[in-house]
Formats: C-alpha cells, sequence, structure tokens
C-alpha cells in the first residue's frame, strides 16, 4: 500500500514527489512527465516567467533550471527568455535526478474510497490502494471555451493548448480569441508559420509587461519596488511569497484576489513580433459563432458602442484560459467529490495550510488551489511552497492514522476491486 499517490507529473507533482521521497515516505508517481508543456504548447514558445523563478522544487533548493542549464551550455539568465523545450527538458532531468520513484506514464480513470485511504484505479494496470492521494492534475482539465463557441461541429474551433505544431494552419485565416499570454504568443507564432491571424478581444487595449528591472539595484529602488516569482511591486510580492497569508482572508476576498490579481498581459520580447504582424480586433465581444460553406467559422462580433461586426475565418483557436471546477474533475469519485467543502460558488476546494482537503487524506497542487492559497499556484513559482507544505500535510496525516502494519489476508487491491472492505489495519 502506497503512502502517498501522487497523480500527474508536472512541476507540482515532480515537486511533491521529490520532497515526498526525501520524507521517507513510500510515494508513487503516475501522469506523463511534463505532459501539458511537451504536448501542449507549439514548438518556438517561450516561458513568460524569469528563470530564477521557474525552479522546480527539491528538498535543499538543489536541482534548479540553472544547474540543468549549466551542464548544458545554456544560458538561463534574467532578463533572457527561455524556450519551452529547454523547460521541459529541465523537467524530465529532474524526474531523473531529484530521487523520487520512476514516473509511471499511465492515466488514472478514478479515485475512489476504500476504507480510510483511497483506491487509485488506472487504465494500464489493476487498482491499487493508497493511503493519501495528491491531485496535481495541472491545467488540462479545465480548458475554458467562451459560450458562443460550444455548439461548433468538430474542426471549426480549438483551444490553444490542443496545438503542439501551428504550420498547419499556414495560408489560412486564424481568428484567436484572448487578450493574454496564450492568445499574443499563440497569434505571432500562427503568423511567423505563414497563418493569416486575427486576434479577438473583449478589452479595449492590450497589456504588455515591462522590461524587467535589474536583479541588482540601489537598496531604495529595491525596496520600492522589489522582485518576487510573480513579477515586480509589493503586491506581486505578498502573493508570490506569503500564500500562507492569502490563506487566512476571507473566503470571498481570496476568490476575487484569485480571479482578479496578475491579469492578462503579454511579455514584453514579444510586442514587437506581435504588433507587427498580427491584425486587432479590440473591444469586440463574441456573441455568436455558427458553421458556413467551406468548413469555415461565421463569429458574430459586437462592439462597446454596440455595433455588429462579422468576421469569417477558417478557423477559431479559443486561448481563453482554464476555468478551475471540481465537476470537471471527472477521475474523483462523484460522490467524494460532492461531499467535498468548497470554497465560495463551489468550484474549488477549501483546503487546510497543508493543502488537505475535507476528506481526510485527500490532497491538492495547482490552479484549483489558487481560490485558498493565491495566484501563485497558477504559475510554476508555486510548486516549491506547496510541495513542502502538502508533504508535512501528508506526514501529519499519516502520523494521525498510526503505522501501517500489513494487511489481514494480502488481497488489498483485488478485494477492493470486488467491493469488499478494505483489510489494511492501522
Amino acid at each position: 500500500m502506497d503512502d502517498l499517490v501522487v497523480i500527474g507529473a508536472g512541476p507540482y507533482g515532480l515537486s511533491i514527489a521529490a520532497h515526498a521521497a526525501a520524507a521517507g515516505l513510500g510515494v508513487r508517481v503516475v501522469g506523463r512527465p511534463m505532459a501539458s508543456w511537451r504536448d501542449h504548447m507549439p514548438e518556438g514558445m517561450y516561458l513568460k516567467s524569469e528563470p530564477w523563478s521557474s525552479n522546480l522544487s527539491a528538498p535543499g533548493g538543489r536541482h534548479t533550471l540553472a544547474e540543468y542549464c549549466a551542464t548544458r551550455g545554456l544560458t538561463a539568465e534574467h532578463g533572457s527568455p527561455l524556450p519551452i523545450a529547454t523547460f521541459s527538458a529541465y523537467g524530465l532531468w529532474f524526474a531523473r535526478h531529484a530521487g523520487l520513484p520512476e514516473v509511471e506514464e499511465d492515466t488514472v480513470t478514478e479515485v475512489t474510497p476504500y476504507g480510510d485511504g483511497f483506491l487509485v484505479h488506472t487504465a494500464g494496470g489493476p487498482p491499487r490502494p493508497a493511503r493519501t492521494v495528491a491531485l496535481a492534475v495541472g491545467v488540462m482539465p479545465f480548458t475554458r471555451y467562451p459560450r458562443a463557441l460550444r455548439d461548433l461541429p468538430p474542426g471549426h474551433c480549438s483551444h490553444s493548448t490542443g496545438h503542439s505544431d501551428l504550420s498547419r494552419f499556414a495560408g489560412r485565416e486564424v481568428a484567436v480569441l484572448g487578450a493574454g499570454q496564450a492568445a499574443l504568443e499563440t497569434a505571432a507564432l500562427l503568423a511567423e508559420a505563414g497563418a493569416r491571424p486575427c486576434l479577438v478581444a473583449r478589452r479595449s487595449r492590450l497589456n504588455w509587461n515591462t522590461v524587467p528591472q535589474p536583479l541588482e539595484r540601489p537598496l531604495l529602488r529595491a525596496l520600492r519596488d522589489p522582485h518576487s516569482g510573480l513579477g515586480t511591486g509589493w503586491r506581486s510580492w505578498v502573493w508570490s511569497e506569503l500564500p500562507w497569508a492569502v490563506r487566512r482572508l476571507p473566503a470571498p476576498t481570496r476568490e476575487r484576489i484569485a480571479a482578479t490579481a496578475l491579469g492578462p498581459a503579454g511579455a514584453w520580447w514579444l510586442r514587437e513580433r506581435f504588433e507587427r504582424r498580427v491584425p486587432t480586433l479590440l473591444g469586440h465581444r463574441l456573441h455568436r459563432a455558427v458553421p458556413v460553406a467551406g468548413g469555415r467559422t461565421r463569429l458574430g462580433l459586437t462592439t462597446a458602442a454596440g455595433e455588429s461586426v462579422v468576421l469569417d475565418t477558417a478557423h477559431v483557436i479559443a486561448a481563453t484560459g482554464f476555468a478551475p471546477d471540481l465537476a470537471r474533475l471527472e477521475l474523483l469519485d462523484a460522490g467524494l467529490r460532492a461531499a467535498l467543502a468548497t470554497v465560495g460558488d463551489g468550484g474549488t476546494p477549501e483546503l487546510s495550510p497543508g493543502f488537505e482537503s475535507s476528506w481526510p487524506g485527500l490532497f491538492f497542487a495547482g490552479l484549483l488551489t489558487a481560490p485558498s492559497f493565491g495566484p501563485s499556484m497558477r504559475f510554476v513559482h508555486g510548486a516549491g511552497f506547496t510541495a513542502g507544505r502538502l508533504v508535512k500535510g501528508v506526514l501529519g496525516r499519516l502520523g494521525a492514522r498510526g503505522p501501517l502494519t500489513g494487511t489481514t489476508d494480502g488481497a488489498g487491491p483485488d478485494r477492493a476491486a470486488a467491493g469488499q472492505p478494505n483489510t489494511y489495519l492501522r
């Protein structure tokens, strides 16, 4: 019986596993390592965050991105954007060198209650019991589409995470919806791949990050505008460095912070590439989308002044982000999911200081935890805080249950699959 099963092998899952293994826990990691970065981002994308704030987390601060790059003659410097491909390779290197067990590249199909623990079902093998489970599933279960696109036939629209290669759109018109980094960079890459993109956004103007200030600055300037893992300024510093303090705020305040802090903006290094090649329709709200002849899509847009605009395009890419919602986490047993205490409108779990949900032994990491711990949980930088605190929470939960002494008959998973009571002793 595993002490901890980590579901997901992105930056959060790998970091949690490294801390758990170092703490002596029997940990199992299930998922495709760095899947979102390897499979759902097109070639040519760059990491928006600074390299020094994009480390996966291992005890003692070892196995950093800078360490990986230094061994390969690569650059990981402040103010120099890093290719997504390099970051993905770093994650795979971390998985091999940070002391965690070999990642099982399998798909978890269901997590069900099993005695005072859980049964983890996978597509590739029999179910196995676990004393605790950490869900670090990333963002892919939570892709957000505008309502107007949801009834389009297959092939007419896609999410920005659905493309690892944009060359298939060469010579075609593509409407890109959104105003954040994903939308802006996708549109720029489409243009550079020979497509004819047009950016459509509700915002009347695009926001662009400024060139980062030097790390070494005069003391007064550094105090006035401190660096943090989420950017410069005291507000960003609080979100970045004090997630525990955010959790102590009233739930409505936490929800508002998670929804509005660090809003859509493009990276400074992308602006010239974008503005040189991508036309825009700003201040346009999508209200209708219908298929038309030739496999094309007709978008009905409304301006802020109430004027109607029609845009015909060969394809629509929704770079409209993610909506964390427990209801979409279908791998979690429906009864268990319904029993969880939630924040505000019920879309995300209420969590303890150790990232444990109201169901004992069930932990969460990543996007679903932002309404509890703040906006840093939307970024790689949050993995360090999460991994240490979550593993402490697991140790506390296992300590509360007492040592695992074995089973009464050794039948564990097979009996559980047949619906029999848990035979594991505490």
